[in-house]
């Protein structure tokens, strides 16, 4: 198991397109950014290489090379993922909060949850996508973008089964495995087995 962190901010500007965890928002100002400013897939690349120490957003993307001038930033979690996979592990869940002024994320919550899941190979109820405002932080003027992954090395079937029948607690065994024997009854009027 891995758990990567990531942060990113950035301030906004008119006359771009806002685009936040990989969908396009309706407002009159965007982030500005070398690439398409999208502080929550920066957010969430940095996390996913963060969990396997692989460096960060800067390291596979450098500001200064103009091949990511105004790029998708959902090519940034695809190559992280690309890193994710290779050493054996896969996504768990995302857990992420938005800090900006305005827009409102709750309408476009559930539509920023399906494409980041569909890039990360996860269910929609594997991702958590909050909003917050910056009360008192001057920062009125920016979105800021937090994001903790979860990351499972990859196992087989029976493995995954073990490893889950492990996580429960005992306590919890115990009750599920007395119910079962009250649902049967004693010994003496337990059906035989044929």
């Amino acid at each position: 198991m891995r758990v990567g962190y990531g942060w990113d901010s950035h301030e906004f500007k008119r006359g771009i397109a806002l685009k936040l965890g990989g969908v396009a928002v309706p407002y009159d100002k965007g982030l500005a950014g070398h690439s398409d400013g999208d502080v929550l897939l920066h957010a969430l690349t940095d996390a996913l290489l963060g969990a396997i120490a692989a460096g960060d957003i800067g390291t596979y993307f450098p500001p200064s090379d103009p091949k990511w001038k105004d790029a998708d930033s959902s090519l940034f979690v695809k190559e992280a993922m690309r890193h994710v996979r290779k050493l054996g592990y896969s996504v768990a869940n995302v857990d992420s909060t938005l800090i900006l002024q305005e827009p409102k994320i709750g309408p476009h919550a559930p539509a920023i949850q399906l494409r980041v899941a569909e890039l990360l190979g996860i269910s929609v109820a594997d991702v958590g996508v909050k909003a917050k405002t910056p009360e008192g932080m001057g920062t009125d003027n920016a979105a800021i973008a937090h994001v903790t992954v979860l990351l499972l090395r990859k196992q087989g079937k029976g493995q995954r089964h073990a490893a889950a029948l492990d996580a429960v607690p005992q306590v919890i065994v115990d009750s599920i495995t007395e119910g079962m024997l009250e649902a049967v009854g004693p010994p003496a009027q337990r059906p035989k087995k044929k």
